[in-house]
């Protein structure tokens, strides 16, 4: 298992890969006029065709389908993580701007601190409500005035499911980590098979609804490169991670996209930020920050207090 410190630089690293992402996605839907929910499929079934021969000898040992319970709790976080809530930010961002996107989904880690406080599990310090609340008044000021064009509300109603189940499969992903991870013979192993089973949902609902899929020497380069490096390989780091971190920590850590995605737009598709955008970027990053520091900074002061408290007699 990583340490907390390895496993928040690999978190960072991984978020960096996922922000790539954003930038080819687009690049797909819009020069390569790939049709999203069959693009979205065909991405996470190529990957999940890597793991599954990785993982297969330790799935034989391990013998996960033995137990029902854990194997439907396999299912539903597939169908959450790479069904619903991969095919919803493919769709959204057909039809809407990413910042418009980005928006939604930065609302994530409240979704999440929700959820655990709701559960009695990891329920979100106060300064970790003070950092998530800094985090997305980065993120609303760096935004301003992101309209949403007109018929577009499908778009945006796309995007909060995809929200809504990244937030559930953020929760429920950490814990099957935790309690089955040597059932399932390790993260590739597990990867692979929650994988396979969204994807296997996603493609085959994408191709029902726009036809196979026509991709030129570019279209699958870009599959390629989202299916092993994006994907397979991220997504093995990931659920190393969460063994780690929090729930929320780890979906705020995501959340940090947004300033990665919004320099790596400016590189590469020529997107400018004006004083305003960047203003919002160091708001964003500081509640970023103020979320992750917080049980470190907690326990410091818990410690000091302890120091200075005098004796009984």
């Amino acid at each position: 298992m990583p340490s907390r410190g390895r496993a928040i630089a690999l978190a960072i690293f991984v978020t960096f890969l996922w922000s790539t992402s954003w930038i080819l996605i687009k690049v797909g839907l819009q020069r390569e006029e790939l049709e999203p929910l069959s693009f979205a499929g065909l991405r996470y079934a190529l990957a999940a065709l890597i793991l599954l021969p990785l993982g297969w000898p330790a799935l034989r040992r391990a013998r996960p389908w033995a137990g029902r319970r854990l194997m439907l709790r396999a299912a539903v976080l597939g169908l959450l993580l790479y069904a619903v809530a991969q095919g919803a930010q493919f769709a959204a961002l057909d039809v809407l701007p990413a910042a418009t996107v980005s928006l939604v989904l930065s609302s994530t880690p409240v979704a999440v601190a929700l959820l655990s406080r709701r559960h009695g599990t990891e329920g979100a310090t106060r300064l970790q409500a003070l950092g998530i609340g800094v985090l997305l008044a980065g993120v609303l000021l760096y935004f301003g005035r992101a309209a949403v064009p007109m018929g577009a509300v499908l778009g945006v109603g796309i995007a909060v499911v995809g929200m809504l189940a990244t937030a559930v499969g953020a929760q429920m992903g950490r814990t099957l980590a935790r309690d089955a991870m040597d059932r399932f013979g390790g993260a590739v192993a597990l990867t692979g098979v929650t994988m396979a089973i969204g994807a296997t949902v996603r493609l085959a609902s994408g191709v029902a609804l726009e036809g196979i899929p026509r991709l030129s020497v570019t279209g699958w380069l870009i599959c390629g490169w989202l299916a092993i490096v994006n994907t397979a390989f991220a997504f093995t780091i990931w659920n190393h991670t969460m063994r780690r971190l929090t729930a929320i920590q780890s979906s705020v850590l995501n959340t940090a996209m947004l300033v990665q995605i919004a320099i790596l737009a400016s590189v590469f598709l020529g997107e400018t930020l004006d004083v305003r955008q960047i203003l919002g970027l160091g708001l964003a990053l500081c509640g970023v920050l103020l979320v992750q520091l917080a049980p470190t900074l907690r326990a410091s002061a818990g410690r000091a207090g302890r120091a200075i408290r005098p004796a009984r007699r």
